[in-house]
């Protein structure tokens, strides 16, 4: 008797940190497992840049018609002196981003902000016309008071007689992003082998030595593109507007898009000296026209 209750108390303790220990292992194990699920679900924070490829949609400096507010559109419109200004100075805080490519819609608005850029990197500007504001058909070139006058039912609805559909182009503003991002290569992961590893053709599809690019664009184009790659509605206009040589950053990680900043005219931490803040002004202003 004494054996067995000596050998039944002994045991007791056993079963009691055996168990404890496999209680202890168990939820280790859970934790470390529920840890998991969560990251993967985008759950808990995320301050890793490794992995992540990130575009600046950048809008086209001030011209003539926005100041007018008229609907640009298709219509070749060059900045104003303003435009200018706005987009030499933009260009500074961009540059500090060290991009590794730089593209822009081929309408000369676009174009001349992206050269700015340009100047300062040494990189050339790729024009691509899927980058194009939203066709304005009848609308271009009138202002927003003679659209709303001249066609009060069509303004309700904001489709131009002859017009680009939303949808249009929000398929090829978020191509023209798919494509661009697809170049790049992210922080964290090895260099392409063989032809294209600094940036030329080839290199498995990877054309540029670096996580970031700028593509210069238009408020409709820019805003429906990130609505597409986002999944939001395009013509609920969750998004605000977007000013005039303001941008904002799209960050592409294991296939998932994220907004990471919109409508900003400035990075404080990449500022060398106090600048002025570029501002959007009223909605209206600054929402389709181009």
């Amino acid at each position: 008797m004494a054996a067995r209750e000596a050998g039944a108390a002994g045991a007791g303790p056993d079963r009691a940190a055996g168990a404890g220990a496999d209680r202890a292992a168990g939820a280790g194990a859970d934790r470390a497992a529920g840890a998991g699920a969560d990251r993967a679900a985008g759950a808990g924070p995320d301050r890793s840049p490794d992995g992540v490829v990130k575009l600046v949609l950048w809008r086209h400096g001030r011209t003539a018609w926005n100041a007018e507010r008229r609907f640009q559109g298709h219509s070749d419109v060059p900045l104003d002196e303003t435009g200018h200004a706005q987009a030499r100075d933009a260009a500074r805080y961009l540059a500090a981003m060290r991009p590794a490519a730089i593209f822009s819609s081929d309408l000369a608005r676009a174009a001349e902000t992206a050269g700015y850029l340009g100047e300062l990197t040494g990189l050339p500007v790729q024009l691509d016309k899927d980058l194009r504001e939203r066709g304005g058909g009848a609308w271009e070139g009138l202002t927003d008071a003679e659209i709303r006058a001249g066609y009060p039912e069509a303004y309700a609805t904001f489709v131009p007689p002859d017009g680009e559909p939303v949808s249009a182009v929000a398929e090829r503003a978020a191509a023209a992003m798919r494509r661009v991002a697809e170049g790049l290569r992210a922080p964290g992961t090895p260099g392409p082998a063989g032809p294209g590893a600094d940036g030329g053709p080839g290199g498995g599809g990877r054309q540029w030595a670096g996580s970031l690019a700028v593509l210069v664009s238009h408020g409709a184009a820019i805003s429906l593109g990130i609505a597409r790659l986002l999944g939001l509605p395009e013509r609920a206009r969750l998004l605000g507007p977007l000013g005039n040589c303001c941008w904002s950053v799209l960050g592409l990680r294991s296939g998932h898009w994220r907004l990471l900043e919109h409508n900003v005219g400035q990075l404080p931490d990449l500022a060398p000296e106090p600048v002025q803040v570029l501002a959007a002004g009223p909605e209206e202003e600054t929402s389709a026209v181009g």
